[in-house]
């Protein structure tokens, strides 16, 4: 054998081997997603176990006989039951509540409903994405149907992408669903929504979800006013002018019947003091958002008469004052809440504090004073779940706050800007009724 011969040869050898190498770590890979898989299950079944030892206890204390003296509360045992074991499981899964409550009823499907796509999970042949993929478009269709529609489905599925399988599951969904689609979709325009979310680098989208024919309809009304923008010499691309458009048309348009005319909306921005001096190239901090650049941060600071200035140490980050630009200036309390919380002080939860409540952590019938240390937004719901459940929460020093769960079991929420107290006197004893203010009272 020629010299150049035996290279390729070996070559070759070299080459086979290091394929069935490569191809023995796609093994392991697969196995570790089938891995994956199984664990889903297992979650899923521990999920649906806790559900139905939580529906034992709410039945038990809705035999219970009620306690002389005790007032009755709002919700019943039922309501309470359920809504401390979703908070709480959304608390140890480090979950939203509606990703909680969405993974309960996966959980139950898979348990009682669709066995057939939880042994496929069990087996690994099929990942948890696949199985949200059968049981979302399930969840409307009869029990009668559901057999068939799960071996239609996982015939091919351990093959699919989801992207596809989810595609083949709604088709089929179509052709077995008992109702007409219009009346479905009548149904499913109530769930409209907008939806804010926050991106890398100073970014954010801004999804809108309604009937198909709508959303299309804007799609191609943006387009077409973005075409007509195109010149020669017009620097911005497309893409850059449908964005561009819509932005103008949603902060400057007006709806038909003339709402939004000259409204704005009114946001925090925290900026380090050497950054809006120019001698810092330090990120800003939009509330709601996080961190933004410096050009971006100053800007807002020295033209925008509807935004707050908050002026921090560039060493500390303690704030050293608060702008008073606004033409209707807030209590000094709420605004130094508002920066220190950002939003409803539930672990985990995002709603705006512009849009919460003001809590009194001990309430003020027994005594609670209205301090910063005995105060914190939650929104209406969190502030219900607070009221009529055994929730509760201390403040620690630093602002954070510590959740106590009915089971005993403490979660912890931090602050979003960790800031000093505002100076501001206290009762020497509390008082027995509010303040008289011509403001509404901040709780």
């Amino acid at each position: 054998m020629s010299l150049v011969a035996r290279n390729v040869s070996l070559m070759k050898t070299s080459y086979s081997e290091q394929q069935q190498t490569l191809g023995r770590h796609f093994d392991v890979i697969r196995e570790t997603q089938a891995d994956s898989a199984r664990v889903a299950a297992r979650l899923a079944e521990q999920v649906d176990k806790a559900r139905l030892c939580a529906e034992a206890g709410a039945a038990q204390a809705a035999r219970a006989a009620p306690v002389a003296g005790v007032p009755l509360a709002r919700w019943d045992a039922a309501m309470i039951a359920e809504r401390e074991f979703v908070t709480e499981l959304a608390c140890t899964l480090r979950l939203p509540v509606r990703s909680t409550e969405t993974l309960i009823a996966e959980s139950q499907a898979l348990m009682h409903e669709l066995p057939a796509t939880r042994a496929a999970l069990q087996a690994g042949s099929i990942t948890y994405r696949h199985a949200q993929a059968i049981m979302h478009q399930a969840w409307s269709l009869p029990a009668e149907a559901l057999p068939g529609f799960e071996q239609a489905l996982l015939k091919s599925a351990p093959h699919l992408t989801v992207a596809n399988l989810k595609y083949k599951a709604r088709v089929l969904r179509e052709r077995l669903h008992p109702e007409t689609i219009t009346a479905r979709h009548q149904k499913s325009v109530a769930d409209r929504r907008v939806v804010f979310e926050p991106e890398a680098d100073g970014m954010a989208s801004l999804s809108w979800v309604d009937s198909a024919e709508k959303v299309k309809a804007a799609y191609d009304r943006i387009t077409v006013m973005g075409i007509s923008l195109l010149a020669p010499d017009e620097p911005r691309t497309l893409t850059q002018l449908r964005a561009d458009t819509f932005a103008d048309l949603i902060l400057d348009g007006v709806t038909a019947k003339g709402v939004g005319k000259g409204i704005r909306g009114t946001v925090h921005v925290t900026v380090p003091v050497l950054t809006l001096l120019g001698h810092s190239e330090e990120p800003g901090h939009l509330e709601g958002y996080g961190p933004i650049d410096p050009d971006t941060a100053r800007e807002i600071a020295a033209r925008a008469p509807s935004f707050i200035r908050i002026l921090t140490h560039p060493e500390t980050g303690v704030v050293l004052s608060v702008g008073r630009t606004r033409y209707k200036v807030p209590k000094h309390l709420r605004r130094y809440l508002r920066v220190r919380d950002e939003t409803c002080r539930w672990p985990g939860c995002r709603r705006a504090a512009a849009h919460s409540d003001l809590d009194h952590t001990l309430d003020w019938q027994f005594e609670g004073i209205t301090a910063h240390d005995n105060l914190a937004h939650l929104c209406p719901a969190d502030h219900a779940l607070k009221s009529e459940t055994r929730w509760s929460y201390v403040h620690l020093p630093d602002g954070a706050l510590k959740w106590t769960s009915p089971t005993g079991r403490t979660f912890v929420s931090e602050p979003a800007t960790i800031i000093r107290a505002p100076e501001q006197p206290r009762p020497a004893k509390p008082q027995t009724r509010p303040p008289e203010s011509d403001e509404p009272a901040p709780f």
